[in-house]
This record gives structure tokens, sequence and C-alpha cells, in this order.
């Protein structure tokens, strides 16, 4: 095989694709990362979720604990399979983040759901950033914190000049890194899927990716590893150097390459298309995206400036005067399609959301954003390296104080 246009740090996509979870091992995992939690005080939980496999001994953990109140699940990934054992053990609320915009509308839901209790969100998107401020003076109980997963949700809470209570940030923990890169490869692997769905193929196709954060890093390696010629688009100039010190071609203008693409994967978070962008893409390309419509794509106005139809299940074909586009699964993260398998790596993530909770519950914290200690975050690395990789010599459990 010839490697001398490939980045020298992607690794091919066979090296890198996600096993199954042994479920001994994740249990082995969990144990040894809450072993070392000390006895705190019982905080109730309510949480954002993707409702998928990777979920059941999370949520298993987190009962550990906290007392969980209630799950809000993400709209677009939810599995009947999934879901209807979690409905058995807990409320899940059909709730969206528009449906918490409102200033009261989370006290209210909190009144429902732990009136009068300590509470930690857990969060996944900043579903409850509009309304934190408003509960943590006008809720009957107490908002110990916020826990955050994902970037675009630490990005609506760092738009407040004064945070009301603490957030804990996972979005940009090293621990997530490794579920980042397989991200960026079910991204791909979904994308492939759906083009094959409808005969074409990815190898060679032309493909812009629009950002080059951690997300879209691993986008643009994994779509360089297929020998899809890749275009970046990056108006911050250190990831735009990262992105042509790798090979890519990159870009700060994105109509210097939309009309080449052939496929265009959104990795912003933060609104990368707008109507107006769309009319600009080439004629019959597809758009793909690594997180939720509302948060990457300007689709209020599509259905005035385009006309759609169906053209295969999770694709739609948009037209309009001077071409056509089709869009991958109503805009929303592709790799939810084929359940966004990511392996053990996952929950890395989630361990880290656990010690956070323990941490917000043990001990008051002041507001503003917060981050597990590097003494934590190695601890959950060596007992994942010893669940999923036994090491020779395992070491031993140490307390969390002691790493405090």
């Amino acid at each position: 095989m010839n490697h001398q246009h490939v980045p020298a740090h992607v690794v091919p996509a066979a090296a890198c694709a996600p096993t199954a979870t042994d479920p001994d091992a994740t249990d082995r995992f969990f144990n040894s990362v809450l072993s070392a939690v000390p006895r705190v005080g019982q905080a109730t939980s309510v949480l954002v979720a993707h409702l998928l496999p990777s979920q059941p001994t999370f949520l298993k953990s987190l009962r550990r604990v906290s007392t969980l109140a209630a799950v809000i699940p993400k709209p677009n990934s939810v599995q009947k399979s999934v879901r209807r054992p979690l409905e058995k053990l807990t409320r899940c609320d059909e709730l969206s983040r528009s449906d918490l915009s409102r200033p009261d509308a989370l006290v209210e839901y909190l009144e429902l759901r732990a009136a009068g209790q300590p509470v930690v969100l857990l969060d996944v998107g900043g579903y409850f950033a509009p309304g934190l401020a408003a509960a943590c003076t006008g809720f009957s109980g107490q908002v110990l914190g916020v826990v955050e997963d994902t970037e675009n949700g630490l990005r609506r809470y760092e738009e407040f000049d004064k945070l009301a209570c603490a957030v804990y940030s996972v979005a940009r923990s090293p621990l997530k890194e490794a579920e980042d890169r397989l991200v960026g490869e079910s991204i791909v692997f979904s994308t492939e899927a759906l083009l094959r769905s409808v005969g074409e193929v990815l190898t060679g196709r032309p493909a812009c990716v629009i950002g080059y954060g951690k997300l879209g890093s691993s986008i643009a390696d994994a779509l360089h590893a297929r020998r899809t010629p890749v275009n970046v688009v990056e108006r911050d100039p250190v990831r735009l150097i990262h992105a042509l010190s790798v090979g890519h071609r990159a870009t700060r203008r994105l109509h210097d390459v939309l009309p080449e693409a052939e496929l265009v994967s959104c990795a912003t978070g933060s609104r990368c298309l707008t109507t107006t962008d769309m009319q600009h893409l080439r004629d019959g390309a597809y758009v793909a995206s690594v997180t939720s419509a509302d948060d990457e794509l300007e689709l209020t106005g599509l259905a005035e400036a385009f006309t759609g139809e169906p053209v295969a299940p999770h694709i739609m074909r948009y037209r309009h005067r001077g071409g056509s586009f089709h869009l991958l699964n109503e805009g929303n993260a592709v790799n939810f399609l084929h359940g966004s398998a990511l392996g053990p790596s996952i929950h890395l993530v989630q361990a880290e959301m656990l010690l956070a909770l323990t941490q917000l519950a043990d001990v008051p914290h002041p507001p503003g954003l917060c981050e597990l200690s590097a003494e934590l975050r190695h601890h959950i690395a060596d007992a994942w390296v010893n669940a999923f990789h036994p090491a020779s010599h395992p070491r031993s459990a140490v307390s969390i104080r002691e790493l405090s």
C-alpha cells in the first residue's frame, strides 16, 4: 500500500474501527472508578442523553452515586431497545432545547421532578444553559452544578459573562480525544453507507470539511485515509496551519471550495451553512453533519428557497433554480443512523462525568467553569487500561481524596 499521500498520524480505517464492548470489562471499569469515590451526600441527577447501547451500564453507575430523577433523550439518537428498559427505571421526558429556552422553564421542570432536592444537571448540548441563572435563584432545591459533555454545549455556557453555578466541562478533556477520533470514523462510515445506498461511492469524491476542531480533523483524516481529496475550511489560523501541516488543502473562504465539493461535512457546531450558502453547493453534492441540524445548518428558509423530495431512506434532494443538493439524515448527525458504535472509548467520558458529579456533591463549588484534575483523569485512564487492555502489573486503587 502506498502511504505517501496519507497524513503521518492517520490510522487506516480498519486499524481504528471500534470493537464490541465486553460487558464484564465495562462493569470492571466502572466498579474500579467508583470504588475510589468518597462517601458523598446523595445528589439528585437529571440527565440529557443519547439513548444508545453504550448507556445502560453508565446509567447503572450513575444511579449508584445519585438519585436519577429523569432522563431527557436527545431526539435524534434514541434506540427503542435502550429506551424500553430505561423507562422501567426512571422517567423519560420528551424535551428539546427550545422547550427549555424560557428562563423559567427549567425552574418549572426541576420543581416537577426534583422539588427541594440538591441537583446536578448532566448536559449534552447546552439544554440547561438558558434557564440556569433562574434555576439557581428560583428553584426550591439547590442546583449544585452542571456537567457538560459537548463543545457546542460548552460554548452556550461560555456565552454568559458570569455563570450562576459551577459548570464542569468534559468537552475539552484529553480523555475525550479517543472518542472524538472514533466519532469522525463513524461519521465517514455512515456517510459512505448512505452514498452506497443510492449507488454512489466515496473514494475519489472531492470533499469539503467545514471546521477543523477535534471532530472535523478526525473526519478529514478518515476521508483522506479512504483516498478522498479533502479541502478544509477553517477560520482559526492555528487550526488552519494544523490542517495544512498534515497534507490537507485548507482555506478560510467557504465559497472558494463549495462549488467544487461533491461531499460537504459540517463540523463546527455553530451554523456553518446558511440557505444562501446552500445555493453555492455543487450540483448533486451531498451534505452531512456531525451534530444536530439546528446547530450546523440554517434550515428555516429551506422550504422557500428549495423544493425537497426524498430519493432514498435518510436522503433528501433539494432543488433550486441553479441545481440541487442532497441532505443526509435531515441535517442531523449521520452516525446515529448506525448506532454510533464507538466501543469502550465512550466510557472514558462517561466516567469523567460521574466523577465530576461526585465532586459537585462532595464539596461546595463557586460559580464558574471547572475541570477534573489531571490526577483524577489519570485514575480513570488507569482503570480503563486495566479493564479493557489488562496490564501485567495493574496499579491498586486509590481514593479520590488522595488524588484531589
